[in-house]
């Protein structure tokens, strides 16, 4: 099978380098600059040093070229959700060989406020072969072929069934489901509850303090997939449980480090020029409180996360927010009431 990477960032490269010793695999770059690098040094210096490129793996900047290799096969954008709609409307139109189309990219759309899937359906309406990839991992330790599973989703059961082939292996499992709205809820709202675990660890608030966080995250991550349309055992899954720990307690996570960073007072500019690399939670927290409140759905971590962010609270003031709420049931279903011969 055939698959391109669309965008050489570090995720892109490590999912290249996992899928190039089983399929034709060609990895572009819109930096002919950037290509002519990797292509000499065979490694991508500036977004995954210290990981060789495999001999097999092609490596193009010309986009028709790219859409060419991924005929038959997969075409996989990887770059930020920024450009999502940008590299939708440039895949080919729907035919017998067109490429099924998987994104990796997280978050909601800033401006539009969309999630992945609706981007498709504003843009490549009534095509069914799309779907994405998501759940916990570094790119670093996918391109090492450390353990890993991830989860791909779609309605299109044959596109799920495609990514399985394309990328599972013996170091990387492929899980499918049919919920993409719940996997993409899950991957974008982890990534600002990881600034608010961050904020907590960066303050030392304890480990008590940051299961805490972890656990009423999950909830509310919950209530706004359920909101929108997911089923919420998405949410005990890989790409809402699995991908909530991983990004908000490993030091490689990025939107960690901007919550580690803000509680130690550096400002959020600064934080982002010092970081060098997208963090996803920054760009959509806003949109994320917006599309809650306009469902009516509580998000109060993540309003306290907006907040710090965009300056009108420090993180002690937001922590102060979030303990001063009045206490409730934690779950909205009543408990059940025993009778006679229950056990």
């Amino acid at each position: 099978m055939n698959l391109t990477l669309f965008g050489a960032g570090a995720w892109g490269t490590a999912l290249a380098v996992s899928t190039a010793a089983r399929h034709p695999t060609l990895l572009w770059t819109r930096s002919e600059r950037q290509c002519a690098q990797m292509r000499g040094e065979r490694v991508n210096r500036r977004y995954l040093d210290g990981v060789a490129l495999p001999p097999a793996l092609e490596i193009s900047a010309d986009f028709d070229a790219a859409l060419l290799h991924a005929r038959g096969g997969l075409a996989i954008i990887a770059t930020p959700m920024v450009a999502l709609r940008e590299m939708l409307h440039r895949m080919p139109a729907p035919d017998g060989d067109a490429p099924g189309v998987l994104w990796l990219c997280k978050g909601f759309e800033h401006g539009s406020g969309r999630l992945g899937h609706e981007i498709a359906q504003d843009v490549l309406p009534g095509v069914a072969r799309v779907g994405v990839v998501s759940g916990p991992s570094f790119a670093i330790e996918v391109a090492r072929a450390q353990p890993t599973a991830l989860v791909a989703a779609s309605a299109d059961a044959s596109l799920c069934a495609a990514a399985v082939a394309a990328l599972h292996s013996e170091s990387l499992r492929v899980y499918t489901s049919d919920d993409a709205i719940g996997v993409e809820v899950g991957g974008a709202v982890k990534n600002v509850l990881a600034i608010a675990t961050g904020i907590a660890d960066g303050l030392q608030l304890g480990l008590n303090a940051r299961a805490a966080l972890i656990t009423r995250g999950l909830a509310e991550m919950t209530r706004l997939g359920v909101a929108l349309g997911a089923r919420a055992e998405t949410f005990m899954g890989l790409s809402g449980l699995g991908d909530l720990v991983l990004t908000a307690t490993g030091d490689l996570s990025r939107n960690r480090q901007v919550g580690l960073l803000l509680a130690s007072g550096m400002a959020l500019p600064r934080i982002l020029q010092e970081l060098g690399h997208v963090a996803e939670g920054v760009l959509c927290a806003d949109t994320v409180l917006e599309r809650a409140q306009a469902l009516g759905v509580e998000m109060p971590i993540t309003q306290a996360v907006v907040q710090v962010l965009q300056g009108t609270a420090t993180p002690g003031q937001a922590l102060a927010q979030l303990m001063g709420r009045s206490a409730r049931p934690e779950t909205s279903q009543p408990a059940p009431t025993l009778t006679h011969g229950d056990p």
